[in-house]
């Protein structure tokens, strides 16, 4: 492992921005200095007008390895994410198979230290009937339980009442949940079939996969949790509706119940489909623009208290079916970072908080060890990037397997410049990309 001098570049970390040189050594900050010096051989990296971020952390992601790799794998989005500024993310359980069981999701942490270029944990996944494979979960080394209580790609769904009070009463560690209620959805299809029949298009997503369905749910999920004192976060908030169930009267670090939102339902909203079709096909769907204009107030209050993607790649042929056979979920993993720098862009939000959302507040609603801050000691994940580059998303410089964003042709101003992992560079916007230095999180629990 090489020992890294960054000279000169704007740290943003802790809700301050400084200009300091960084000393990564054995994998972590060293020294962290106006200027650094050191006695041995190093490699300099000149990042004068550059920005340094901690590498960002993405609790919600599908890499569709084992069973899916006609899609994606670990190696390929893992390339993907390192590429936008990712070092560490958490994938999803519904693979193929799913994992279901310890043995399961141990095969996916051997295929991860193996390929992936970026720190990884994997959920275990709950189903109706694994009650005892989920109890056997160790909470220092995987992220969380994940309890699917809508359907979603996969068939995971918990739909048994009694099976989700004995999970929410026993599991000691974080469960992570998608909530949409599925009588509401599948009521709701049925009169969209009924009146449309073949002809439903993705405009009609979100009155399928509406609002009340989203509240219902979530309402039940925390409910349940506030019962049973669980460590409860629900995933990708996308209704005006759901946001009077969270609070921001205390800190991140001592709330019991947490929220995620995802970098779609900021960016889109339901004029988007008559453009982009089943590209932005998601499930719980992109909604209204009043919706998407409730949700950043609430990131920018702490009633929501991180960003994710939930990154979830379909092939272009997938994608191209009608609107009731087309898979929901679309690829963002390696453009989060640009779509919030564009909010940034355009005084939205500060670069500051950013750094909070994507870094800051994952490791600390994960309780992640040593990660998710440019402190000294910390693991040296690090981003530098240029604030003042202009970045156009084409199909050439696109990472994902699928080979296609609903982002194509966009441009956007400033671009992820090196990334590293564990004090290693693992990507350069010079084509610089270098695998199997990511390592399994470990959590404070």
């Amino acid at each position: 492992m090489s020992v890294f001098i960054i000279r000169g570049a704007n740290l943003i970390n802790r809700g301050q921005s400084k200009v300091a040189d960084v000393l990564i050594k054995n994998q972590r900050i060293e020294k962290i200095n106006d200027v650094v010096n050191y006695q041995g051989a190093y490699v300099e990296v000149n990042a004068d007008g550059l920005w340094m971020l901690p590498g960002i952390i993405d609790d919600q992601v599908h890499f569709r390895e084992p069973g899916l790799t006609h899609k994606a794998s670990i190696e390929t989005e893992s390339k993907a994410a390192v590429a936008g500024g990712v070092t560490t993310f958490m994938e999803m359980p519904n693979t193929k198979p799913s994992a279901l069981t310890q043995a399961l999701l141990q095969d996916k942490y051997n295929i991860a230290a193996k390929t992936s270029y970026a720190n990884y944990s994997f959920f275990m996944g709950a189903s109706n009937d694994n009650y005892d494979e989920v109890m056997r979960t160790d909470p220092k080394t995987v992220c969380g339980v994940k309890i699917f209580m809508g359907s979603s790609t996969g068939n995971m769904l918990v739909d048994d009442r009694s099976v989700l009070e004995r999970l929410f009463a026993n599991v000691n560690m974080l469960i992570a949940t998608h909530c949409e209620d599925e009588a509401t959805i599948n009521q709701q299809f049925i009169k969209f079939k009924e009146k449309y029949g073949s002809n439903l298009k993705a405009s009609m997503h979100p009155l399928i996969r509406n609002e009340e369905g989203c509240f219902l749910s979530s309402s039940m999920a925390i409910e349940l949790a506030q019962r049973y004192d669980t460590r409860l976060h629900i995933l990708h908030i996308s209704t005006r509706d759901e946001l009077v169930l969270f609070n921001n009267d205390v800190p991140l670090k001592n709330k019991r119940i947490t929220s995620e939102v995802c970098v779609h339902h900021l960016y889109f909203d339901a004029d988007d489909y008559d453009t982009l079709g089943n590209l932005i096909k998601c499930n719980p769907a992109i909604k209204s623009k009043e919706h998407k204009a409730a949700l950043f107030p609430a990131l920018l209050d702490d009633r929501l208290d991180i960003i994710a993607t939930d990154h979830a790649p379909h092939t272009w042929e997938e994608k191209s079916q009608s609107y009731e056979f087309a898979p929901s979920g679309l690829p963002l993993v390696q453009h989060s970072l640009d779509i919030m720098m564009d909010f940034h862009n355009k005084g939205m939000i500060s670069k500051e908080r950013v750094v909070e959302k994507m870094c800051h507040a994952p490791a600390i609603c994960f309780d992640i060890l040593d990660r998710g801050y440019l402190d000294e000691g910390k693991f040296a994940d690090i981003v530098l990037y240029n604030p003042n580059a202009s970045y156009k998303v084409t199909k050439q410089n696109i990472h994902y397997k699928c080979g296609w964003s609903p982002l194509d042709g966009k441009t956007f101003k400033g671009k992820v410049v090196n990334t590293f992992v564990n004090g290693a560079e693992v990507f350069s916007d010079k084509g610089v990309f270098n695998k199997g230095l990511g390592q399994r999180l470990e959590f404070l629990r």
